[in-house]
């Protein structure tokens, strides 16, 4: 049985990432992205517009997307709470943030704990509570946002974090917001979420990113090249290497979920959200390299179909084309990246992998299988 627990934190514990390689500079509302390394500090001055002050749900929050979203909202001045399930500490201090700062976060940040999918308590403790915003980060059944929406019949806005997974497979990339969608995709449930939130009269906005990186991945997209290059192995990249995919940093998504809230241009709207620009297979193994200072790795290209690696995975991306268009984004939101994807890749690594910190350990297993198979082709 989930139980409510609504606190906030007075002492905070602090937890401090190891090493000091860079600093943490986020996002500020109105100053500069700065950076130690001047030849990848990004250019021109980033601005959030303010809000009227709200209350707001952020369901989920302790992992990636919402650790920087998060600090922008209390920024505004906003009042936030965290629904989880509490296993994770609620707040992390963030390498290079300074203690005030930190704890003049954590301070302000409130917690409800509890699991979405007790429906009833769900119900119970939002109705209690009431909120004129939810950002529902880690939804990914249309059944579990059904009790919010029950919960909350005066709300303002429910902006969901959806995913550009959901489009059709096309020969015509980029995919748009306008193009059919995939109601079998793996992603199935947040088109199903989006199309809920939309028959029930919600004001909703929902966000499709495409890859997302940045400090604190907990998907394997840039660390699995770091894991490599660290060792000075060669990157096993399936078939031609051509395949064209997007990133979009963690902290642009972030100014994109700030940029809807409160915005009538968004309501009832559905926004692409990355990188500006796109990027091979093979070229993002050589960005990587080149973000995290590591000479430019060896590549073997292989044909997937000639092994069999169970239920472990040879290459962390789809194997195909996929991006999308953000222009929508850009002319309805006035939104615009920040980050280009070198000086992104250099903010992940300078903030995470190279302090010595990820999420998963290296595992190589599938890597000498490709890479022992090539050594016998080529002898």
């Amino acid at each position: 049985m989930a139980s409510m627990v609504v606190m906030q934190a007075k002492q905070p514990s602090f937890f401090v990432l190891p090493s000091s390689l860079s600093d943490f500079n986020g996002i500020r509302l109105t100053t500069s992205v700065q950076y130690k390394r001047k030849v990848l500090q990004p250019r021109g001055a980033l601005h959030v517009s303010a809000s009227a002050k709200k209350k707001i749900l952020i369901m989920g929050g302790t992992r990636f997307i919402g650790v920087f979203l998060s600090r922008l909202l209390v920024k505004e001045g906003h009042q936030v709470t965290l629904f989880t399930r509490g296993k994770s500490p609620i707040t992390q201090q963030l390498p290079g943030e300074s203690d005030t700062d930190y704890a003049d976060f954590s301070s302000k940040i409130l917690h409800l704990k509890g699991d979405r999918k007790d429906f009833d308590f769900v119900k119970s403790s939002l109705a209690a509570e009431g909120f004129d915003v939810v950002y529902d980060i880690n939804g990914r059944e249309a059944v579990e946002a059904e009790p919010i929406i029950d919960a909350l019949p005066n709300l303002e806005q429910y902006i969901y974090c959806s995913s550009a997974g959901v489009y059709l497979k096309t020969d015509c990339p980029p995919h748009f917001e306008t193009d059919a969608v995939d109601p079998k995709s793996r992603h199935k449930g947040k088109l199903e979420t989006e199309s809920l939130l939309d028959a029930r009269g919600v004001n909703w906005t929902s966000i499709r990113p495409v890859y997302i990186y940045g400090p604190l991945n907990y998907n394997p997209v840039e660390e699995w090249f770091f894991h490599r290059l660290k060792e000075g192995r060669p990157i096993p990249i399936p078939n031609s290497g051509i395949q064209i995919t997007q990133l979009g940093h963690v902290k642009d998504l972030a100014t994109a979920f700030i940029n809807v809230l409160g915005n009538e241009k968004a309501f009832k709207e559905v926004f692409n959200i990355s990188g500006e620009k796109y990027v091979t297979f093979d070229g993002l193994a050589k960005a990587c390299a080149k973000a995290a200072g590591f000479p430019e790795p060896e590549i073997i290209h292989y044909n997937p179909k000639e092994f069999d690696f169970g239920k472990k995975k040879g290459f962390p991306f789809r194997d195909q084309h996929f991006f999308a268009s953000i222009e929508k984004a850009k002319s309805v939101l006035g939104w615009k990246p920040e980050f280009d994807l070198v000086e992104g890749l250099a903010d992940s690594y300078n903030l995470d992998f190279g302090r010595g910190t990820f999420r998963k350990e290296a595992d190589f297993f599938t890597d000498d299988i490709i890479l022992g198979k090539s050594l016998v082709l080529q002898a």
